[in-house]
This record gives C-alpha cells, sequence and structure tokens, in this order.
C-alpha cells in the first residue's frame, strides 16, 4: 500500500477513508433496503442504512467503556468499527434479497452466490484502489466485515430445486457464507491466531437435503457491527412502515404480547407506544422521539461476554444485549418481516428485481465477450472455465444499483428506451 509521508492517520482511519470514497459505497445509494429506491422519495437506502449502522455502533462503544472499562483496550477504535459497519453491505446486490436469491439461482453450480461473501471480494479484489487487493485494508477491519467465516460448499444445502421446477423463487435462498474464491484471504485473516482458535472459529452446524448449515461463531468487532445492523434494520425499518402507515398499533401489539409485561413497564414502552402512533400534527418529531428512546433503550443493554471457547479476546469475547432486549428487537425484526417485506406489494416489487437480475445473468453469460464493459469484458474473455466466466458476469451484475439494471433491462427489451451511445 502507499506509504504517504507525514501522514497523522491510523490505520483504521486511512480504511474508512478508503471505504467511503470508494465506488461501492457510492452505488449504494441507488440500491434497495426494502422498499425500492423508485417507489417514493421517504425511504432508507443500503447508503443510509450503513451510516445510521455506523452511528449506532459508536454508542455501543461508548456504553461498553462506560460499564466495562476492563475491556478498553480488548475493544475496537470508532474509526475501525465505523469501517466494518460502512463496509458491510458492500456486496449486496441491486433488488435487495430478490436480486440476491436470482444471483444465487443463477450460479449455484458455480461456487453460489451470498451478499456478504460478495461483500469480501468486493473489499479484497474487485475495487480499484489497487490492482489486485481491492482496498488493501487491514487484516482487523476485513476480518471484522466477515459475518459468517465458513465457505458456500460447506453449509449449502444438498437438495436444490430443479432449474425449470415451480418451486418459489426462495428456495434459491443463499446460506450465510463466504466464497471458495476468497479461501486465501480467510487463511491470511486467521493466520495470527493459535491453531486451536483457527479451527473452532472455522466450525459450523451441518446441512442437510433441505437446509443450510450455519456458521457458529465471529470475531468481537462482528459482534459490535451485527447488534448495530440488527438494532438500525429492526428500528429504523419500523419508523419508515409505520410512516407509510404499513405497520398499525395493532402490530405493535404483538409485539407487546410477547414481551415480559413488568420489563414494558419498566422501560416505559407504554409512552413510547403513544409516541409512536401519535396522529397529533406533531406526529413525526413524536414519532422521532420514540424512535430514539427505542434506540438507547437497546444500546444502553449492551454488554461483553466471555465465550470460554478461545485463546484469543478477539474471538472470544462477544457483544450482546441483555435477553430482553434480544427478544424485542427479533420481535420487531418480525414484525417487519411479516407485514412490510412478505406484504404483496413489497414482493411483486422484489420479484420484478428478481426477474431482471436473472434475464440480464444469462444474456450477460452468453454474450459477455461482446457487451460486457472492460475490465468485466477482459477478464471474462481470459476466463478458463464456465465457473470462472459466471463469477465475473455475478462480480459486474452484483455491483450495479437498482437503476442501472432497470436502465441496461430496458435498453435491451424496450424499444425506444436508451440510446446505443449512452454513457453507462
Amino acid at each position: 500500500s502507499l506509504d504517504r509521508k507525514d501522514d497523522p492517520r491510523t490505520p483504521f482511519e486511512r480504511d474508512r477513508a478508503r471505504v467511503i470514497h470508494s465506488a461501492a459505497f457510492r452505488r449504494l445509494q441507488s440500491k434497495t433496503q426494502i422498499l425500492g429506491t423508485s417507489e417514493g422519495d421517504f425511504h432508507r437506502t443500503r447508503l443510509t442504512h450503513s451510516m445510521e449502522v455506523a452511528q449506532i455502533s459508536r454508542g455501543l462503544l461508548l456504553v461498553v467503556e462506560k460499564k466495562q472499562p476492563d475491556f478498553q483496550e480488548l475493544l475496537p477504535s470508532s474509526a475501525l468499527l465505523e469501517t466494518i459497519c460502512l463496509s458491510h453491505d458492500l456486496g449486496h446486490p441491486p433488488f435487495g434479497h430478490g436480486g440476491e436469491v436470482a444471483l444465487n439461482s443463477m450460479l449455484n453450480k458455480h461456487g453460489g452466490f451470498e451478499a456478504n461473501g460478495q461483500t469480501l471480494r468486493q473489499l479484497t479484489k474487485l475495487e480499484a484502489h489497487t490492482p489486485k487487493f481491492g482496498l488493501d485494508l487491514t487484516r482487523r477491519s476485513l476480518l471484522g466485515v466477515i459475518k459468517y467465516p465458513v465457505f458456500y460448499e460447506e453449509v449449502c444445502k444438498t437438495a436444490w430445486p430443479d432449474e425449470n421446477s415451480t418451486t418459489p423463487r426462495y428456495a434459491w435462498l443463499p446460506p450465510k457464507c463466504i466464497f471458495v474464491t476468497e479461501e486465501e484471504i480467510l487463511e491470511w485473516l486467521l493466520s495470527p491466531f493459535d491453531s486451536s482458535d483457527r479451527k473452532i472459529f472455522r466450525e459450523y452446524l451441518p446441512p442437510n437435503q433441505n437446509e443450510h448449515g450455519s456458521s457458529k461463531y465471529l470475531s468481537l468487532d462482528t459482534s459490535l457491527m451485527e447488534l448495530a445492523d440488527d438494532i438500525a434494520y429492526g428500528v429504523h425499518d419500523l419508523e419508515d412502515a409505520i410512516a407509510l402507515k404499513l405497520i398499525t398499533r395493532e402490530h405493535w401489539r404483538e409485539v407487546q404480547v410477547n414481551c415480559d409485561s413488568k420489563w414494558w413497564d419498566d422501560q416505559n414502552l407504554r409512552h413510547l407506544e403513544t409516541q409512536l402512533f401519535s396522529s397529533d400534527d406533531d406526529s413525526s418529531s413524536q414519532r422521532k422521539q420514540a424512535i430514539g428512546g427505542i434506540v438507547h433503550l437497546l444500546v444502553s443493554s449492551v454488554e461483553i461476554v466471555k465465550q470460554g471457547k478461545f485463546d484469543n479476546p478477539l474471538l472470544d469475547l462477544n457483544a450482546k444485549l441483555s435477553n430482553e432486549c434480544l427478544k424485542f428487537i427479533t420481535l420487531l425484526k418480525n414484525v417487519v418481516f411479516r407485514h412490510v417485506i412478505q406484504s404483496n406489494s413489497v414482493q411483486l416489487s422484489t420479484y420484478r428485481g428478481h426477474l431482471i437480475v436473472r434475464i440480464l445473468f444469462k444474456i450477460f453469460l452468453q454474450e459477455g465477450a461482446s457487451i460486457l464493459p472492460d475490465p468485466f469484458r477482459r477478464k471474462f474473455i481470459a476466463s478458463s472455465s464456465d465457473k470462472e466466466a459466471a463469477r465475473i458476469v455475478g462480480d459486474y451484475i452484483a455491483g450495479m444499483t437498482d437503476s442501472f439494471a432497470r436502465k441496461t433491462y430496458e435498453k435491451l427489451f424496450e424499444s425506444g428506451k436508451g440510446s446505443a451511445f449512452d454513457r453507462n
């Protein structure tokens, strides 16, 4: 990496700068969080979501530093944790999980596709900061981004739908993983740990015919990022859904019924409910106050726990919420999933994205040598196997924004949409 004379930044501050200035980070502004970026002006994109995750992670750090000062030396710096949080969604394809499932259905025989695995590829190989090593981030930043330190082939279910079957698209949901193409990178990331720690960290629950397996462990830094991600996803998507009247007071009560009533009262959640669903003139500011209150409640409950499994504290320590808060955020995410993500209007939009990605993939795999842009085209022509060619097409499509994927599809299928000489 370039050594710049008199650069006063820490390596993690430099990492954060590289992520923020990367093309993949800019593209997040036009990638779907839940509601498509074309569905109106009031929505969260993957960019605003990533910034919210980074902001919440700082709150988690401050709480732990105050509550458990003994762990101060081991905790990530705010620059390191922000780098991890700002990077965590860089590998997401266009159209959210619709695009992810579509790419996995096309890449299933070629090493598969999963957004977290693609994030690691993006950071270590695809970003243009260096010729061969992507953004060339520090070891600890990259380790923090890996939520699932297992390979696709290790945790993949054995029975997949037949290409031409009428199975619903979610049968192609990938396992949570990284790709075997990043095996050397994982080895390099884990090389400072002793062999026992490396072995345990890579343990997983095995798959069976119809269900994927899953990894068991993540590093301290990743556990903080994942909590911030869960809080941002559960609470802020709830805020959007209430504003759009997709979630009502009755849905909120579904959460309440499943929580401990004494805990609910102690946390003043009855008052927060009144603010959340206020119909006053200042309802949006009341809703903001309530959302801030819920985030504060969750963030305040964080603590670092020892797992007693690893020699190295970076792997052995994990951040956890209190049991009641964990239950609460899980129920919130569930309500958003059932009443927003599974609503037919969101599913129609997701399916449209799924279809566009599958069709684009087939076309680029067939015609890549002539219609892929450089440098993907050069790599495609030089590829030595179907597997390699398919991965290059996957990398290209995963990097598209929702709007660019839609425009590319329109150019191909709708006459009069876009000139051949439009700049991509």
